[in-house]
């Protein structure tokens, strides 16, 4: 079976993939484009395993203020090269990042980034908010344990959802672009001002 054009580009835009990736996925997935989408994913993400390793000392400080000039974001993004990192398409996705921060407002890059105690100190809050809600002892640690997966995915910015792509998280975009852009690349740091706020 071929893969069908107009799927092709679509899938393209999604996704960002080449075009023989596109074809090959659309095949494999008998045309069927969110399994062609899981397909990519899967890829983009063994590719960047593969990578994640390599040093990344190379890269841009970008800033971004918001319209209004209430939000500004100061954030580096790290990758191997002095040449990709002048690349339009790294530029573009350090920008989004940035768009993203300025946005969802998260408090670290990685959940490995939270200090322990503020993780105990939130499990903790958890606990009691589920004995105050009169659930069964046998349930606490499941609630405690999904409140905290919450707290993750607002918190840490590789774990929220894209917001120009709800179907992706930061942490599979990161991925996808490491496949394209074919070098290892790492969300180093960044800071997010509001104003009037500390």
């Amino acid at each position: 079976m071929a893969a069908n054009s107009t799927l092709v580009k679509e899938l393209r835009e999604k996704t960002g993939a080449g075009i023989l990736d596109c074809q090959k996925a659309l095949v494999e997935s008998g045309n069927d484009l969110a399994k062609a989408i899981e397909h990519l994913r899967q890829k983009g993400l063994a590719a960047a395993q593969k990578k994640a390793g390599r040093e990344t000392n190379e890269g841009i400080i970008a800033a971004y203020v918001h319209p209004g000039s209430r939000i500004g974001v100061l954030l580096e993004v790290n990758c191997e090269t002095d040449f990709v990192a002048r690349n339009e398409e790294f530029q573009a996705f350090v920008k989004d990042l940035a768009l993203q921060i300025a946005a969802s407002s998260p408090s670290f890059v990685k959940r490995e980034d939270i200090p322990a105690a503020l993780i105990e100190k939130e499990k903790a809050i958890y606990l009691a908010q589920a004995k105050e809600m009169g659930k069964p002892e046998p349930a606490w640690a499941k609630i405690v344990e999904g409140k905290l997966q919450k707290f993750y995915e607002e918190g840490c910015l590789l774990e929220q959802v894209f917001i120009k792509d709800p179907t992706v998280t930061i942490k599979d975009l990161l991925a996808q672009k490491i496949a394209k852009i074919g070098e290892n690349i790492t969300i180093r740091r960044f800071t997010r001002y509001q104003l009037g706020l500390e």
